[in-house]
């Protein structure tokens, strides 16, 4: 630990010695165990530093959980970023980890990334809902939070101008990895509303990588990064890469929504083919690409009408869409304001719930997805949305009689 100690540099030294860890709490009781997990990040031992990622996200960062550890845990991160051993190559410790072997410093900002995104929840309840929070049971609403949660939170949030300092630099880094990684970990970081400055800077580094010589990936991750900044990404929605265009009409801010809604709904015309362009989820997104295109088409629609029949055509596929990524946020779109009987269904509205009928018995067309259709207001039976759309079964023909 002394010889640890001696190689970490000042910033980082000084934290760890003047913190009071055991007053802090993680997920399963006092703090008085991170500093040899913080200092074991940066062991000879490649096995030594592979469990002491694995403390960060178990006991640090458990499931996305803020803990009053964790603000002085992620600024230790930041300041070894830059350590030597941050080079060495990393395996993941978790059997279920399968992302490739890369180094330790990517890890790292993969790591502070997931720091930013649980910062930033509750800032913003309309980017929350349209990027992560989909499902109709779950509370979009910020639950109480006992002090401690509080504090951590808070403490989190205070801190994310110096992690954005640490990882900007490593936006130019010469391992693609890196930058992936340093990319994935500014996004949520300049969403702070005080770092908004910092956002032009970060643009024209980034707008550096967008020539011909870099890859599809970097080029589209770039892309996106733009938009969810909210700059103007309007020139790349003719970009010669579909991908490219696609990530460049994401948004959430559009200067040109029809061309940006258009490409959109051209990449839903084939969704595997789509999904095929990124099997490993590119920074900041979870799940087939497709889910977040059909995501950012539907928040962008003025009206249902406007991405209709593609949606429709989603549903009908049948056993090949997902209720909670695709036929769930399809329905809650089409029935924004809730189905009300004194409402006549649109023919948009009809042709989406024929789609839910006729695929019903193969695919839990109805049943599936019934928490989606009390969400909605509708009936959670198949009968009971067939009576919406055929509320008058034709007359049964007479029954024949003979002439006396």
């Amino acid at each position: 630990m002394t010889r640890i100690l001696s190689g970490l540099p000042a910033a980082a030294r000084e934290l760890l010695l003047g913190t009071d860890w055991e007053a802090l709490q993680h997920a399963y009781g006092s703090g008085e165990d991170i500093p040899v997990s913080l200092c074991s990040l940066v062991d000879e031992d490649a096995e030594v530093r592979s469990e002491a990622l694995a403390a960060l996200d178990m006991s640090v960062l458990h499931q996305g959980s803020l803990y009053t550890v964790t603000a002085p845990a992620a600024l230790f991160v930041a300041a070894i970023l830059d350590h030597p051993m941050c080079l060495a190559e990393h395996e993941g410790h978790f059997p279920w980890d399968d992302a490739p072997p890369r180094s330790l410093r990517a890890a790292l900002l993969v790591w502070l990334g997931q720091v930013a995104v649980s910062a930033a929840y509750g800032e913003d309840p309309v980017r929350d809902r349209t990027d992560w929070q989909w499902e109709p049971w779950h509370d979009q609403t910020r639950r109480e939070h006992d002090p401690d949660e509080l504090a951590a939170l808070q403490a989190c949030r205070e801190i994310r101008p110096t992690l954005y300092d640490a990882v900007e630099p490593l936006l130019s880094s010469p391992d693609p990895h890196v930058r992936e990684a340093a990319l994935g970990a500014a996004m949520p970081l300049l969403l702070t509303p005080g770092l908004a400055d910092r956002v032009p800077r970060a643009a024209k580094l980034l707008r550096a990588r967008l020539g011909p010589v870099a890859g599809r990936r970097e080029r589209a991750s770039v892309a996106r990064a733009l938009g969810v900044w909210g700059m103007d990404t309007s020139n790349l929605l003719a970009d010669s890469d579909p991908a490219v265009r696609v990530c460049a009409a994401l948004g959430p801010a559009q200067v040109d929504r029809p061309g940006a809604l258009a490409v959109l709904l051209d990449a839903l015309r084939d969704p595997r083919t789509t999904d095929g362009w990124f099997p490993e989820p590119l920074p900041g997104l979870d799940g087939w690409f497709r889910f977040t295109v059909l995501r950012s088409a539907l928040a962008l629609a003025e009206t249902f009408e406007e991405v209709a029949p593609r949606a429709v055509a989603i549903v009908a596929a049948g056993g090949t869409s997902l209720t909670d990524h695709e036929r769930g946020p399809i329905l809650l779109r089409a029935f924004a304001d809730g189905y009300a009987p004194t409402r006549p269904l649109t023919p948009a509205q009809r042709e989406l719930l024929r789609a839910f009928v006729d695929t019903d018995e193969a695919t839990g067309g109805i049943a599936g997805n019934m928490l989606w259709f009390r969400a909605a207001g509708l009936p959670e039976n198949r009968d009971g949305i067939a009576a919406l759309l055929w509320p008058c079964p034709p007359p049964r023909p007479a029954p024949m009689t003979l002439p006396a």
